[in-house]
């Protein structure tokens, strides 16, 4: 966490609460903002959204799952279909290669349903800790502490982790919000950073959180 003392821990935990009430009135409903039916859609939409906006996303699932529409089908495409179909989305190679193996590895290995344990999850090809939270989250209901762009430089600004790296990221909030919170918060984050604390030019005047904010105008 980012402070080490009793009291330091205290005051920060009940900052964090503050933060996540402020965030829960601004964002009531937040949730991700993909496109999906079942768990093998929301994991291929999680794969896609890598460097892309979940826009182009949701504007590319319909025509690939109208083509490959489950996971058995994915497994036995070919890769030039798969990236013909998900071009748009960039990095369509390594996008198209992941989908395929993760399909593979799902019907092997799991008898074709998408696992729901972090533990299985990245065992995946192309699947790490954000993308496992988001499948055990918004399909499981298990608490996923979803870390992106956003809530990477959000959670920083905010003082709520000293670190940059995902994964240590992922602790200290989680150290901070009580895990029937973690999807929901780090979907408002999400929502935050998209809205307001943007990267280049923050909207400090606009944010609600601003007595909460120690690091105005700290560089990420």
């Amino acid at each position: 966490m980012p402070r080490t003392t009793a009291a330091a821990r205290d005051a920060l935990g009940r900052r964090a609460a503050r933060i996540a009430a402020a965030l829960a009135r601004l964002y009531p409903e937040a949730r991700i903002s993909l496109d999906f039916s079942d768990a093998w859609e929301c994991l291929v939409a999680t794969i896609l959204s890598a460097q892309c906006t979940d826009e182009r996303v949701n504007r590319t699932t319909p025509s690939l799952f109208a083509a490959i529409p489950d996971v058995t089908a994915m497994a036995q495409a070919g890769l030039p279909e798969i990236e013909k179909l998900i071009q748009v989305t960039g990095f369509f190679r390594q996008k198209a290669k992941a989908l395929k193996g993760c399909a593979i590895a799902v019907v092997k290995q799991f008898g074709g349903k998408v696992p729901r344990t972090m533990e299985d999850l990245v065992t995946l090809p192309g699947v790490g800790r954000k993308t496992a939270n988001v499948i055990r989250g918004h399909i499981y209901g298990e608490p996923g502490m979803v870390v992106d762009t956003h809530v990477r430089r959000v959670s920083f600004r905010l003082g709520l982790t000293v670190d940059k790296e995902a994964d240590k990221i992922e602790l200290d909030l989680q150290q901070l919000i009580p895990p029937p919170q973690w999807t929901a918060f780090s979907m408002r984050l999400i929502l935050h950073g998209r809205r307001i604390c943007v990267a280049r030019r923050p909207r400090c005047e606009s944010c609600a959180l601003l007595p909460d904010c120690p690091q105005i105008g700290v560089k990420f």
